[in-house]
């Protein structure tokens, strides 16, 4: 059994289990969390998908932890005009463990 989930602009097929990182979430260490919108649930009966979203499915995790990931390096720079920029990032994150999908 598996689900399509949509989080933070980005889709993720997860399945009881799985653990995945999603954008920050404002919820605690610990904590479970509903996960809206699915777009589709896979199990025994066959593939459900929804036109865009499933009614009535929700998939549930629970918060492990939360960090940042690796730092990115943005380097610009125009030829022969003597500029050049350098940037970094580190984009926070959570840490999510699927426990049910209904």
């Amino acid at each position: 059994m598996y689900a399509v989930i949509q989080n933070g602009g980005k889709q993720y097929r997860v399945a009881p289990g799985d653990v995945i990182r999603v954008e920050k979430l404002e919820a605690a260490e610990g904590q479970t969390v509903d996960l809206n919108p699915v777009l589709m649930v896979s199990d025994d009966q066959g593939a459900r998908v929804g036109n865009p979203v499933l009614a009535g499915a929700s998939v549930t995790a629970k918060v492990k932890s939360h960090g940042r990931a690796d730092k990115i390096k943005i380097f610009k720079m125009r030829r022969r005009k003597h500029y050049r920029k350098t940037q970094g990032h580190r984009q926070y994150y959570t840490e999510l463990e699927i426990t049910g999908i209904k």
